[in-house]
């Protein structure tokens, strides 16, 4: 958008909260909406059948991960840096310059660090505790969180919120730091596979990945919330081992990078593996519930514009002045 992180929040404000209310009302409107197994059924059998949807490849997969472990001596190297560069801008030099050059977080980084406003709550603790302690213009002594190590430049208060600009450093891992990680996960997959732990178990008790922890290790499917995902939808990385496995099959531990960007590693689990086929409600009732409540919520919304349409204010933007479905709507 050739426009600095500030003026382009600042552009899409209005945007962002129209639609905030937009979902608030459509939430209001229709979110207590549920269908019955008898409904689904319904829905399903009124689709011809030659509109029945032909799904790919689909699997179940499962993984445990953990971290690997930095060692003290990167840390303390991380630590260093981060306050040799304090000193740097103590002495006059540029913190939005220094940030471009040093700084690991790239979302912020090559805006000088600044990371826009935020309220109580938003940010690490770690991050907003020190935040909270500086006045324009200060910087706070080295600051550690699960994202690494920071410095932080304080820039203004606004009502109840603040806004910063950082240096994140992350310390690099080594090979002897994963291979920590290597043998914690070879001992989970052998009592995996000798039945003394089931795999849900083991990636609820041990795996660092909270959101896939928390249901059994399994992957879930963004589009339908279900845990069955298409076989070519996966990373690619993770495609070419998936497609070579047997259901069952666990592997040894491996390197991976987690959405934050740490070294890790983890194994990975098949849990299933069904082929192509016709939609049907037996292996996929999932995914036709979810249209069917669709398609219920969208009733329950027309229904209510429908009834309340008279007492409803409708306002077109001039732009949209020329469409014709938006202004038979307001007749």
């Amino acid at each position: 958008y050739n426009k600095p992180v500030r003026v382009l929040k600042e552009d899409l404000r209005g945007q962002v909260h129209d639609q905030l209310v937009q979902q608030k009302m459509q939430e209001q409107i229709s979110g207590k909406v549920a269908v019955t197994p008898r409904e689904v059924k319904e829905y399903f059998d009124k689709v011809p059948k030659d509109s029945i949807p032909y799904f790919s490849t689909e699997v179940e997969v499962g993984q445990i991960v953990i971290p690997a472990q930095v060692n003290d001596a990167a840390k303390q190297a991380a630590i260093v840096q981060l306050n040799d560069i304090r000193g740097r801008v103590l002495a006059g030099e540029s913190f939005e310059t220094l940030a471009k050059q040093y700084s690991q977080d790239p979302g912020s980084g090559a805006q000088g660090g600044y990371l826009g406003y935020f309220k109580k709550g938003e940010l690490v603790p770690e991050y907003e505790a020190a935040s909270r302690k500086l006045e324009p213009g200060q910087m706070s002594p080295v600051v550690e969180s699960q994202f690494g190590f920071h410095l932080i430049q304080f820039i203004e208060r606004k009502g109840d919120s603040y806004s910063t600009r950082h240096i994140l450093l992350k310390p690099a891992t080594g090979t002897a730091d994963a291979s920590v990680a290597a043998t914690k996960l070879t001992r989970i997959r052998t009592q995996i596979l000798k039945d003394s732990i089931s795999f849900a178990k083991a990636a609820k008790d041990f795996s660092t990945d909270k959101l896939t922890a928390a249901n059994g290790g399994l992957l879930a499917n963004r589009q339908d919330g279900g845990t069955r995902m298409p076989l070519d939808k996966l990373d690619p990385a993770m495609f070419f081992i998936i497609d070579t496995m047997k259901v069952g099959h666990i592997t040894p531990p491996m390197p991976y990078r987690t959405d934050d960007g740490k070294e890790a590693m983890r194994i990975l689990y098949l849990k299933s593996n069904t082929p192509p086929h016709q939609a049907n409600l037996l292996e996929d009732y999932q995914k036709i519930s979810q249209a069917a409540l669709s398609q219920k919520k969208s009733k329950a919304l027309d229904d209510w514009y429908e009834k309340n349409r008279d007492t409803v204010y409708l306002e077109v933007s001039p732009e949209y002045a020329q469409c014709k479905v938006l202004m038979a709507s307001t007749e």
